[in-house]
């Protein structure tokens, strides 16, 4: 098991239990440096909360070719106080296109989208994924939150009144919290014996970093063609990531060459914006290819006094690039119950009520999303079943 090695419960609590004597938190660990984890560090350094964060990637580490933001992202991220740097770094835009898969590359349509963050924030937003890591952890630091790099938890042992856990660098600590931001494959979930199959949905996707041409301003999507969807997502004045969306397959054999040229077989099928975008592709390093994955963690999302949230709780594959902004809400729903109530199973019972239907709601419509394409089914409403999610993100978590 990478990381944790030892996991003691020295009184065994009930699946949600904690003391009924708590108070609310003035220690919390955050293992790991991601969105929801460095977000969580934020709200609660913030609010005078002690709080470590570690992350076992170096600092410098954070991966990733681009990130849509939903309006609802965005909500969280202003109030995180970070809404200025984004806007200033990103690239938000109103519309999304549909264009034709065919040599012509047409525009079919323009449609307005959804400001699910509220009328003064963009419907949505590209950013480079290291970039908003940068923002976020200089953000965590400014408000006193204590970060280390390449450093993990190796034991975890929990009582009623708190969690003891030693580091790999040979510190220790003891919290009243842990959070579990660890990701999708979550070693302190493992570590705690929590069963959670993360399944691949069937879907593919092939993604590639570049500057930005003139003819790229938002996200355009084309459906069909060599993938199920190919599209893009300007991320600043002078960077893009584009993606295109197959059925699953094992690309582990190919060379950073073969793949570079695997995506550009695909990307020459498709016209329009997307000549320029393949007049680019000549970096081996900017391609990457990564399987569509899903898991929810059902109730409750804590045991004793360990809470996961982000990916390390529900993984959505991003047809509705949902998951950045599902992580946000996660570690701003969590802060606020930290700071305004005790630690206890109420809180637990609160935290999980909140996130975990909506979070599912999320999750599920972009599985139902994908599976339509896959089964080309005739009678999928994909336009009713993004506006409902759209009406469930817009108002606040």
């Amino acid at each position: 098991m990478e990381g944790i090695t030892k996991f003691v419960r020295r009184r065994e609590p009930s699946l949600g239990a904690t003391s009924m004597h708590s108070s609310t938190a003035r220690s919390v660990l955050v293992i790991g440096g991601g969105i929801a984890g460095s977000a969580a560090a934020i709200f609660l350094a913030r609010a005078g909360v002690g709080v470590d964060l570690i992350e076992a990637k170096a600092r410098d580490c954070a991966v990733g070719s681009g990130i849509t933001l939903q309006g609802n992202a965005l909500r969280v991220l202003r109030e995180l106080g970070v809404w200025e740097q984004v806007s200033q770094s990103g690239w938000g835009f109103d519309t999304l296109g549909i264009r034709a898969s065919d040599e012509t590359g047409a525009l079919l349509a323009e449609i307005p989208d959804v400001r699910t963050g509220g009328p003064d924030l963009p419907a949505a937003m590209g950013m480079e994924r290291p970039r908003l890591a940068a923002i976020l952890h200089g953000a965590a630091e400014a408000a006193g939150a204590k970060m280390r790099f390449g450093v993990t938890a190796v034991s975890i042992a929990q009582d009623d009144a708190g969690v003891d856990v030693t580091f790999s660098d040979g510190a220790s600590g003891r919290y009243d919290v842990v959070i579990g931001a660890d990701g999708v494959r979550s070693a302190t979930r493992r570590a705690l014996g929590i069963d959670l199959a993360t399944h691949p949905t069937g879907m593919g996707i092939w993604r590639l970093v570049c500057s930005r041409p003139e003819s790229i301003t938002r996200t355009d999507l084309f459906y069909g063609g060599a993938g199920y969807i190919a599209g893009y997502c300007p991320t600043g004045p002078d960077s893009m990531y584009a993606y295109i969306v197959e059925d699953a397959q094992d690309r582990s054999t190919l060379t950073k060459q073969e793949q570079l040229e695997t995506m550009r077989a695909l990307a020459a099928k498709y016209h329009g914006p997307w000549d320029d975008i393949t007049a680019r592709l000549t970096d081996p390093d900017a391609v990457n290819y990564t399987w569509f994955e899903t898991h929810v963690l059902e109730t409750p999302w804590n045991r004793g006094r360990i809470v996961f949230i982000g990916d390390a709780a529900h993984v959505c594959p991003p047809t509705l690039a949902q998951g950045g902004a599902q992580a946000l809400e996660d570690a701003a729903v969590l802060s606020e119950l930290l700071i305004r109530q005790p630690v206890g199973d109420r809180l637990w019972e609160a935290f999980t009520a909140r996130r975990l239907p909506r979070a599912k709601a999320v999750v599920d419509a972009s599985v139902q999303l994908g599976q339509w394409m896959l089964d080309a089914d005739p009678n999928a409403d994909v336009p009713a079943l993004m506006h409902r999610i759209a009406d469930l993100v817009s108002t606040p978590a």
